[in-house]
């Protein structure tokens, strides 16, 4: 299942974040400012994650998130 026909079914914060954590993974290239890296390599160590880890952290929760 799509996390579009989730979203549009109405499924609940956990099965969206599940459908968004499962299947393979894929590497990406991202061309982003220097000072963004850094900064965010930052507020990853904070929360004891690497920057990729905090990065799929934040999409996962803005995309799981309640529509307002």
């Amino acid at each position: 299942m799509k996390y579009s026909d989730l979203v549009e079914t109405g499924a609940n914060d956990t099965e969206k974040q599940e459908c968004l954590v499962s299947g393979d993974t894929t590497a990406i290239a991202s061309r982003i400012p220097k000072n963004l890296r850094d900064t965010g390599k930052v507020a990853a160590a904070l929360k004891d994650v690497n920057l990729s880890t905090f990065v799929r952290m934040r999409m996962i929760e803005e995309l799981a998130k309640k529509e307002q």
